[in-house]
């Protein structure tokens, strides 16, 4: 069980070890990456599923001078519903996608999404796995298995949680750290830092570490005082 008493961090601290990890991360070659965009769409999820639809021009927005991106939308909801579409090169395709989508209540299947990351990367490497979502309702062994089955094939998962439930909290951390991507907690009420964190993590799915730092250096005064920070 995770520890309650530890404090938590708050966004700035969140984004900033955020930004760290990703700058630690292996190098990407240029040109257009692949993407997996997944996002938990059940019931609890409404709000902030609208609110990544508007921010998800921030994937593309971010990557246009380094060779674009293709991102592919990922999604479960109600009785055992998973989603994948086809990758997609453009803001209003995907924004497209996002908005047939309605949330249905159902437990999470969060290790569909992992599973099928595998098979994307096996078939043509993902560069990336971002994963948006609140709770955790299944196997942390089963999970963790496929975490580091991604992190062996070197496709970081980058799980962003809203709010701070402790079990999905310490389940989450244990997936991004076997992947080897970077775990960062976010309010919706805040939607700056989920613009942030979507932005940062599409630069490094097509540039790599390098092209994150050169992309904050042209950023908003949060990135770049963040970058700053880094050694």
């Amino acid at each position: 069980m995770p520890d309650k008493s530890l404090p938590a961090k708050s966004d700035k601290q969140s984004i900033d070890q955020f930004i760290n990890h990703v700058r630690t991360l292996p190098a990407v070659s240029s040109g257009q990456g692949r993407l997996v965009f997944a996002l938990d769409a059940t019931a609890s999820r409404e709000a902030t599923w609208d609110q990544a639809s508007h921010l998800q021009s921030e994937l593309f927005l971010a990557t246009k001078d380094l060779g674009g991106l293709a991102i592919q939308l990922c999604y479960y909801r109600g009785y055992k519903e998973f989603k994948a579409t086809r990758f997609v090169t453009q803001t209003k395709q995907l924004l497209q996608l996002m908005n047939a989508v309605s949330c249905l209540g159902g437990i999470t299947q969060i290790g569909r999404v992992l599973e099928h990351a595998v098979r994307e990367t096996r078939s043509a490497p993902v560069k990336a796995v971002v994963f948006i979502g609140d709770c955790c309702e299944e196997s942390v062994d089963e999970l963790c298995h496929a975490a580091g089955e991604l992190g062996m094939l070197r496709t970081p998962v980058f799980m962003f949680q809203e709010g701070d439930e402790p079990h999905a909290r310490a389940v989450f951390q244990q997936v991004s750290k076997l992947s080897g991507g970077a775990y960062v907690p976010f309010d919706r009420n805040s939607p700056q830092v989920l613009k942030d964190l979507l932005a940062a993590v599409a630069v490094y799915a097509s540039g790599g570490a390098k092209a994150l730092k050169d992309y904050s250096s042209r950023s908003s005064e949060q990135v770049k005082r963040l970058t700053q920070q880094i050694r």
